[in-house]
């Protein structure tokens, strides 16, 4: 088994729990593991190439976060959605978070943001193309994590991690049902890049 790597837009300062932890998280939210389905320590360890010590760190981190539920030790699974009316509150802090991440950086923008964001968005193009929907919202995510990635504070990426799992069924479900061209996913988050330009 190789060992895991995380994506190149992922800092190195990232813990192996964090990077997993990452992983995890974007995979129960872009749909590739449903609610109710369980976790195993030693399947993920080998998937990950790594010990079960950061497997259950992360695990743990994710029990915290709400997405998974249950008992450490016991077994764990993935959560339901949360109701409609919390989802709605999460997705308005999840705005919030984001325009103070843009705020801080927007005065420092660069021809390297930029790239980075196409690159994201190029490969939201191809899945929106190929009505991929588990791969359009793994873009997704990246894009938006990397807005606050950008603004350099791991606390504010720290809240914003905690509460995207709540708010998946945007990420997918969501985007699936609404979404009759799924290439207007792909003009809204181009139109986001615009705005910054």
């Amino acid at each position: 088994m190789s060992r895991f790597h995380p994506p190149s837009s992922a800092p190195l300062a990232y813990s192996l729990r964090e990077q997993i932890a990452d992983r995890i998280r974007n995979d129960v939210i872009c749909g590739r593991i449903g609610a109710g389905e369980r976790l195993n320590e030693v399947h993920l360890g080998e998937k990950f190439g790594v010990s079960r010590t950061p497997i259950r760190a992360a695990l743990q981190q994710l029990l915290h976060e709400g997405i998974l539920e249950g008992r450490p030790n016991v077994g764990l699974k993935v959560a339901r959605q949360p109701s409609d009316a919390m989802c709605q509150l999460v997705t308005e802090i999840r705005r919030t978070i984001e325009s103070f991440a843009v705020e801080s950086f927007f005065g420092s923008l660069t021809d390297a943001d930029f790239i980075h964001w196409n690159a994201i968005l190029e490969r939201m193009r191809a899945a929106c193309l190929a009505r991929d929907f588990a791969l359009i919202a793994e873009c997704d995510i990246e894009f938006h994590r990397s807005i606050v990635r950008r603004a350099h504070e791991k606390d504010l990426e720290a809240i914003w991690s905690s509460i995207v799992g709540r708010v998946r069924s945007h990420f997918h479900e969501t985007q699936k049902d609404q979404y009759t061209d799924a290439m207007e996913i792909y003009a809204e988050h181009v139109g986001i890049i615009d705005s910054f330009k």
